[in-house]
């Protein structure tokens, strides 16, 4: 394990959060936190308490978890996308460093602005209304899962995408509204019968109602079912990546 070629990459990537840090860590708390307002504060005063959970505190783990895969999936794939752009990627290409490593240090650093942007929510979430947190441990993991595996499929996008469009498409025209129908704001009893099934297609329902779980103690879904299919996501681009390594594909040509 080349800990230093690891090290750097992971350094350059936060200091480029740090340099930028009102658009990578201001900017997502903000929308967040309107969200919070809207739904929480002024719709949610209308709604009945979920389980005993009033909706303030209902719609918190769900938009912790929107902003996680948002931010983890954005921060990967620019920090692999503008290497490619600036024709600077042989850098890295050529230095001693397994395609393992290069993505372990973009990953890591993706997963930390993630992290840090969940957490600075949830503070601020506790000037709204009170947060349990049942099973912490059980949260953190989830929220790491989570922004590890969107961190990985940002790195395939970051490689795919051949301009700024393209960079932006998958995560506006797919991963913001899959977010929004994954259960931010409602669970998945309060929908028709026929929708109860259709929305379970969602991958990202998994994600947000495990974190639910570990907030509240409660799940529409078996926690260790959406812990399997992140996993499964994960592996997937694991193995993807270490084609797309193999291969060189958009990456040496």
């Amino acid at each position: 394990m080349n800990f230093i070629g690891l090290y750097t990459i992971f350094r350059k990537e936060t200091d480029r959060m740090i340099r930028v840090y009102m658009q990578a860590l201001l900017s997502p708390v903000v929308t967040t936190v309107l969200y919070f307002v809207v739904f929480g504060s002024a719709i949610g005063t209308h709604i009945a308490p979920i389980n005993g959970i009033t909706y303030e505190q209902f719609i918190v783990p769900g938009l912790i978890m929107m902003a996680l895969l948002t931010n983890a999936l954005s921060a990967a794939s620019s920090g692999i996308y503008f290497p490619k752009f600036l024709g600077t990627t042989y850098e890295f290409l050529s230095a001693p460093l397994s395609f393992f490593e290069i993505t372990l240090g973009y990953m890591l650093a993706a997963v930390l602005r993630a992290l840090l942007i969940g957490i600075i929510i949830f503070i601020v979430a506790l000037f709204f209304t009170p947060v349990p947190v049942a099973h912490p441990f059980a949260a953190f993991f989830f929220a790491f899962l989570t922004a590890a595996a969107f961190s990985l499929f940002g790195i395939i996008i970051g490689i795919w995408a051949d301009n700024f469009e393209r960079l932006s498409l998958f995560p506006l025209l797919v991963i913001t509204p899959l977010s929004f129908l994954g259960g931010v704001f409602y669970t998945v009893d309060m929908l028709p019968p026929f929708w109860q099934k259709i929305v379970l297609i969602n991958p990202i329902i998994y994600m947000i109602d495990g974190l639910r779980y570990s907030f509240f103690g409660i799940a529409d879904i078996d926690p260790l079912i959406s812990v399997a299919l992140i996993l499964i996501f994960l592996a997937m681009c694991i193995g993807l990546l270490a084609w797309i390594f193999k291969t060189g594909y958009r990456l040496k040509n």
